[in-house]
């Protein structure tokens, strides 16, 4: 079942609401003695996360589908960052970090029992009922298990999606009348709160086509200042309209000195790159834009940003770390509420 993405919390008495959690989408599946954890692309999760699977053979029903998020706790946060670490090919660090950083299954659907093998054909409002009843009984001892918090309330929703950040990055609303929506995108949408950064443009590369026969610039690298005055590399924007590209590329151009970053600087080359696409400008610190993004973690924008505008009204300086600071929202109260 996928999320559709909007701008706005749809109304209505035909909707439920829930956080959209920030980590691992995941069926869980248990028959017997076997236990099997999927990802929304299909790939075998049980390797990376042995302690759901230890979890989940703890509980006292022995066929059960669900679907729900795996996170990892950090604080009183959730870390994408800690939960990346965990798909690495070697098992004993896998192991290990099982047991420094433990995984939540934070569950939102339940689509078969013993008794009901065929739930999802089920309308949500019916389903979230069994899962309600299901989740008193079996998930009380089990704290690696936890029922995401659902409601009917609008008021509510928005307040969730204000609150949003720290492990969860805004707001499911889901369609109570419909049975699972698997494959499509009908029965539910998701809704993220606009978030804006000033940046400092502290170098940039050139696109891998040309226009007009001349090299012009295909991503623009994005710096942020640390307390010690460091200009570190934060990620990029490559949102630029096509007939702006040759102008920009001669401001550009003019500004290319190093070093450009002097705290964390770009990459080498990777596997996803070719030697050119990894190479890269350094500028003169002059270029503040504001871009657009949707999560920042680890000191990094976590995808691609968008262009909003250019400030020259903003000093370079002011481009710092601290504008992206906000109140540590604590998503486990949500879990016990």
């Amino acid at each position: 079942m996928e999320a559709r993405s909007v701008d706005a919390i749809p109304r209505g008495d035909a909707w439920q609401y829930e956080p959209k959690w920030d980590g691992f989408r995941c069926l869980l599946a248990r028959q017997g003695a076997k236990v099997d954890l999927r990802s929304k692309s299909g790939e075998d999760l049980g390797r990376y996360f042995p302690e759901l699977i230890a979890a989940a053979l703890e509980l006292k029903a022995t066929s059960f589908l669900l679907d729900g998020e795996i996170v990892v706790p950090h604080g009183k946060t959730f870390s994408f960052d800690d939960l990346l670490q965990r798909i690495h090919p070697a098992a004993s660090r896998v192991k290990r970090l099982a047991q420094e950083t433990p995984a939540l299954f934070i569950t939102f659907d339940l689509l078969a029992t013993a008794a009901e093998k065929k739930l999802s054909a089920q309308p949500l409002h019916q389903r979230r009922s069994k899962l309600d009843v299901f989740a008193r009984q079996q998930f009380k001892s089990h704290p690696t298990f936890r029922l995401s918090p659902v409601t009917a309330s609008y008021a509510t929703a928005v307040k969730w999606l204000k609150q949003s950040g720290g492990g969860f990055d805004g707001v499911i609303a889901k369609r109570i009348d419909l049975p699972y929506q698997g494959g499509n995108r009908d029965g539910m949408q998701k809704i993220k709160k606009f978030r804006s950064a000033d940046c400092v443009v502290g170098g940039f590369r050139y696109a891998t086509n040309k226009i007009g026969g001349r090299n012009v610039v295909g991503s623009l690298l994005l710096g942020l200042y640390d307390d010690d005055g460091l200009l570190h590399h934060v990620g990029f924007t490559s949102a630029i309209k096509r007939e702006d590209k040759p102008a920009l590329t001669s401001k550009l151009e003019a500004l290319i000195a190093k070093p450009g970053f002097t705290g964390n600087a770009p990459g080498g080359p990777s596997r996803w790159s070719t030697d050119r696409s990894a190479q890269w400008c350094p500028l003169k610190p002059k270029l503040v834009i504001e871009v657009c993004y949707d999560h920042f973690s680890g000191e990094r924008f976590r995808h691609g940003t968008s262009i909003l505008r250019w400030r020259p009204d903003k000093a370079p300086r002011q481009c710092s770390f601290e504008q992206l600071k906000q109140k540590a929202v604590d998503p486990m109260k949500l879990l016990s509420s």
